[in-house]
């Protein structure tokens, strides 16, 4: 267990850039180490500054390609970029599936780069519960910007809203991800759409259907809004990338504008709070159910003597005792 001279010495290596002090923060807040807290609090001075990207949508449209064409794009702007690839959990190990994204490999070597890949470990959302910690590292490490890449399946496309400051949703042509976008309410969470793949057939079919639905949308609307732009990219090929940094540079200028920016932070520390709060509760709830209170309880409950909300009420009384 690192002691607090320890924690200090890794926050310092981190802030100068060696990676593996990198690596290892975000290894113990993922682990949920005894001393996260500890972890949080040294990190916490040395944050605020990095924009944050969700890049999210359904399998098969090219998110880990898109990605290493804007870290290339973001690179060449000189930007230090960090990437958290959320990767579905292996059922055996809870490890991510998929690794460090091989279509990044090329970038492996850049000092400038650091990517990691990290399990969401059964956590409902398809985000890693640690991925706000993991943020934070990445920020106080002194990366410009943070791209968040989802496992793009169930509920993560709404929940990578909660960490981001821009929400970029990738659709492809010939998959029917029009009628998706509108189905799981992506349409209120994009900030920025990407139509990748767009040399292929059904390219502009998507384009024109999203832009009927955004139309739509914005009726319902009151008062002056983001307008959400539409880029075409051929990610492998890199063609459209500009585009892609131009779209992303103009709603942060839009963000910093509306003051917009410090608001969709607070709401980020808001939910964060809240998830280390339930967490911290249900870790203390386990503890009661090992012991023989609940099981108490339950008998209660089996017999009728007591219904299960009761139970619960006297349950949470004893957490609050």
């Amino acid at each position: 267990m690192p002691v607090q001279q320890d924690i200090d010495e890794l926050v310092g290596r981190a802030r100068d850039g060696v990676p593996r002090a990198v690596a290892r923060l975000i290894s113990l807040v993922e682990d949920a180490h005894p001393r996260v807290r500890e972890i949080a609090h040294a990190l916490t001075p040395y944050t605020g500054n990095a924009r944050i990207v969700g890049l999210t949508g359904p399998p098969g449209v090219g998110k880990s390609t898109s990605t290493s064409a804007l870290l290339t794009a973001l690179r060449a702007a000189g930007k230090r970029v960090g990437v958290l690839a959320i990767d579905p959990s292996s059922p055996f190990s809870g490890g991510a599936l998929l690794g460090d994204r091989i279509r990044m490999t090329e970038h492996a070597v850049d000092p400038g780069v650091f990517i990691r890949s990290m399990a969401t470990r059964g956590h409902l959302g398809g985000l890693a519960w640690a991925t706000p910690q993991a943020v934070r590292v990445l920020d106080a490490a002194g990366f410009d910007v943070i791209l968040i890449e989802t496992v793009g399946v169930g509920q993560s496309e709404v929940d990578v809203v909660r960490l981001a400051d821009t929400t970029v949703v990738l659709l492809a042509p010939g998959m029917g991800d029009g009628i998706q976008a509108a189905k799981a309410g992506v349409l209120e969470i994009a900030d920025v759409f990407v139509v990748n793949k767009a040399d292929r057939e059904g390219a502009e079919a998507t384009v024109h259907d999203l832009k009927q639905m955004i139309s739509l949308v914005r009726r319902e609307l009151r008062g002056p809004s983001w307008r959400q732009p539409i880029v075409r990219t051929v990610a492998s090929r890199g063609q459209g990338v500009e585009d892609f940094v131009r779209a992303l540079e103009e709603h942060h200028e839009w963000l910093v504008s509306r003051d917009e920016l410090p608001r969709r932070r607070a709401a980020r520390a808001r939910d964060e709070i809240e998830a280390i709060a339930v967490r911290q509760l249900r870790s203390e709830l386990v503890d009661l159910r090992d012991g023989d209170r609940l099981a108490e309880l339950a008998e209660r409950v089996a017999v009728r003597e007591l219904d299960p909300f009761a139970a619960a009420d006297e349950l949470i009384g004893d957490l609050r005792s």
